[in-house]
């Protein structure tokens, strides 16, 4: 089944140009063990980009107990942080969803809060993280759910993926590169001998998928490795996280630009696929523009036109970019064209305008439809 992945997972294209950013780990074991945040930034030097990190990562602390550290809050407040990677004791979020509900999901807002009132540019990130090995055995009399890896992953997964929704925040699916991997090549061991904290195998998985998260790139092609992973299987981990990550952007929530369309002659229908933001503005590339989520926008003369979305999140701090061309050639906009002639013109405050005016117009035609435009200079 390995082999088979090999060959029909997604290269992904890395941007051409390179990346810098801020990033603060707030955690426990899960993050200190193998020191993840430095193999997160050599796998970005790597690649070129660069990673800054901070980190506090006290061995089985929880978003209630970061809630509550001095060093914690210091850290947040020390500086503006491009992203804040925020991770949970490892059993807490695949309990009840009651017990989430009252001892997980507060204490995630409220760090939230404190990242966003240092700096409302920062990104905060979840880390998801996976199920232990065989299951949590501890909770599992309690609450079954658990008693098993995919039964707590699944949990883990819905806590997380809440705590992202809920605040406007993205999640780095780790826990799902590791149900992904552990699908496609089992003999690879994720797993300490405790069955719980992440091997350097484990570890390594892990930085790949926050590396895709955070840069929006693969990993695959990476010469960085630990020594103790061959090159085959530092591929093979390369290849699970970066699909994990870019299959799914708007699963996991990440601030990203897309759209598609569907086209019916000239009149275009555009689906907005863009995730974790606030607004956008299209750009129909005729001169013409919107702010609705998912436009229709009627061309009137045939021709390629660039349509542009951009995205913006974190009150505007944060722009997205994304791009298709259009190709118009309807023979509805020639009949009408023949046909039609503009015999009313007037501008945004209803007042009637001669041909020379500049800025947005209103045009009536001699069918009696409008339409409205934008001349410029």
């Amino acid at each position: 089944m390995r082999n088979l992945f090999f060959y029909i997972v997604l290269f992904f294209a890395n941007f051409t140009y390179a990346q810098s950013f801020d990033v603060l780990f707030i955690g426990n074991s899960y993050t200190y063990y193998n020191n993840l945040p430095e193999m997160i930034s050599n796998i970005a030097n790597d690649l070129g980009d660069t990673v800054n990190y901070d980190q506090n990562t006290p061995g089985g602390t929880s978003l209630y107990a970061h809630s509550q550290n001095q060093t914690t809050i210091n850290k947040i407040n020390q500086q503006n942080w491009d992203f804040v990677v925020l991770q949970d004791q490892s059993q807490r979020p695949s309990l009840s969803p009651s017990y989430v509900a009252a001892s997980v999901y507060p204490y995630a807002t409220q760090l939230v809060n404190l990242i966003n009132s240092n700096y409302i540019c920062s990104e905060p990130v979840f880390y998801m993280t996976w199920g232990r090995k065989y299951g949590d055995q501890t909770n599992c009399q309690s609450y079954p759910p658990v008693c098993t890896f995919l039964g707590m992953q699944e949990r883990l997964r819905d806590s997380y993926l809440t705590m992202g929704l809920d605040n406007n925040a993205s999640v780095s699916p780790v826990g799902i590169a590791f149900k992904n991997s552990i699908s496609l090549d089992s003999t690879i061991d994720l797993y300490t001998s405790d069955n719980s904290h992440p091997s350097i195998y484990g570890s390594y998985l892990a930085a790949c998928t926050f590396y895709s998260t955070i840069f929006k790139k693969s990993s695959v092609g990476c010469s960085y490795k630990p020594n103790a992973i061959n090159q085959s299987d530092a591929l093979f981990l390369q290849q699970v996280a970066s699909s994990t990550v870019l299959d799914s952007m708007f699963v996991w929530n990440v601030f990203q630009a897309k759209f598609d369309f569907n086209q019916n002659g000239n009149v275009f229908d555009f689906i907005n696929k863009s995730s974790n933001f606030e607004n956008c503005i299209w750009d129909f590339g005729d001169g013409n523009q919107s702010t609705d989520f998912n436009p229709t926008h009627t061309y009137l003369q045939n021709g390629v036109y660039d349509v542009i979305l951009t995205i913006q999140t974190n009150s505007g701090c944060l722009s997205e970019v994304y791009s298709l061309q259009v190709n118009v050639n309807s023979t509805q906009i020639n009949e009408y064209q023949e046909n039609k002639k503009i015999i009313k013109s007037f501008n945004i405050l209803g007042n009637q305008i001669n041909e020379n005016f500049k800025g947005f117009i209103i045009e009536i035609d001699s069918k009696g439809k409008s339409g409205k435009k934008i001349y410029l200079e």
